[in-house]
């Protein structure tokens, strides 16, 4: 998939929280969105992915040469983040199993071997309301990942993981990114520093705008 902006920003009241950003993600690339905190970087994943109403331009969405229509962009593309629940009276196999119901999941996997994949085997039939912080995010990850679809969305992918949680989430980029489009927002390079492009959110906050997208490793 391609997902194209054109002169796009979004608005809260009178703030801007970024504008006049053009710019084209491809597939099988992979792209870091960076900023301070409170910058405004997850306001800009949730645009890109369709969950949010831009206040000006547009964004175009393309699927093997055809335009993708906005209400249906959803079934291209999975995302974690921290903002988004997990249904904690389902169990981990439960909750995969519903969640597959709506999006299909990578083929080859059961899904046992998906949370053996992310480190959740021992605790797959044990209700998500008594998992550790960092348990639920390996299941958000699990989610995401092993999600079939073309675009896959990282918002702080990181947030509560160990120092074995990061490694497994930079594993699993490594295993199963290529050849998708992976957007990450973050201001932490242990999470984007496979990315080989930057769209630093700051840069669109004025008016003018500037079209500033560098190697984020630079």
């Amino acid at each position: 998939m391609t997902i194209a902006l054109s002169e796009t920003g979004k608005r809260f009241n009178r703030e801007w929280i970024f504008r006049q950003l053009s710019y084209t993600f491809h597939a099988g690339k992979a792209y870091a969105i960076t900023g301070p905190n409170g910058s405004g970087k997850s306001t800009l994943l949730q645009a890109i992915a369709g969950s949010l109403t831009i206040s000006a331009g547009k964004i175009k969405y393309t699927l093997q040469g055809k335009e993708v229509d906005p209400d249906a962009v959803f079934r291209h593309l999975s995302i974690a983040a921290p903002y988004l629940e997990l249904i904690e009276e389902m169990t981990a196999v439960e909750f995969l199993t519903f969640h597959e119901k709506f999006k299909p999941l990578l083929p080859g996997f059961t899904i046992f071997e998906i949370l053996a994949k992310v480190g959740l085997d021992a605790a797959a039939h044990k209700q998500v309301r008594y998992y550790s912080s960092g348990m639920k995010q390996r299941l958000k990850l699990a989610q995401a990942i092993f999600s079939d679809t073309q675009v896959v969305m990282l918002d702080e992918p990181c947030t509560n993981l160990d120092a074995t949680g990061i490694n497994l989430y930079q594993q699993l980029i490594a295993d199963f990114g290529p050849k998708r489009l992976i957007i990450v927002s973050s201001n932490d390079p242990q999470e984007y520093n496979f990315c080989t492009e930057a769209i630093h959110i700051l840069d669109y906050k004025s008016q003018a705008g500037k079209n500033s997208i560098t190697n984020p490793n630079a």
